[in-house]
């Protein structure tokens, strides 16, 4: 009964560790994101009086600026989760599978610190989504099923 009620979970020391790591991630892409808000920034301010002069340049400066936004958006959502790896670290949690509740490796957590998941149960929900997929598809009506050839009769 001890047993179940006794926590799995990564050592004081470890969490701090991990901690440090994260937070110097933290450092890092709210560096990242700043160096972006500045291009993007300087971009719009630059090129608000030279808007509509030449179609060429207009969709140069366009594709820049959706370039740019989108790694902007994919640097606030990295923060996030860094965050949200931070806030499970205060609670003593982090390292643990959402998915099945044991430990997660910690070399993962080393190479991806915002992960959830174990390795396992990731590879175990990815198969699972195609296999998902797989028989949407070919349970379709509107896709044609490849004819079979008749049975020759003896």
């Amino acid at each position: 009964m001890a047993n179940k009620d006794q926590i799995t979970r990564y050592s004081d020391d470890e969490l701090a560790e991990f901690q440090e790591i994260i937070e110097k991630k933290i450092a890092q892409t709210q560096e990242q994101l700043e160096s972006l808000q500045g291009q993007i920034i300087e971009i719009s301010e630059n090129t608000s009086d030279e808007h509509g002069g030449d179609w060429v340049d207009d969709s140069s400066i366009n594709s820049d600026m959706e370039m740019l936004n989108n790694m902007a958006i994919r640097q606030r959502k990295y923060l996030q989760d860094l965050n949200n790896a931070m806030l499970r670290i205060r609670n003593k949690v982090y390292g643990v599978c959402v998915v099945t509740g044991e430990l997660i490796d910690k070399r993962r957590l080393l190479a991806v610190p915002t992960t959830t998941k174990s390795l396992t149960a990731k590879t175990d929900m990815r198969r699972k989504e195609e296999e998902r997929m797989t028989h949407r598809i070919t349970d379709n009506p509107y896709v044609k099923q490849a004819k079979t050839a008749p049975k020759k009769k003896k």
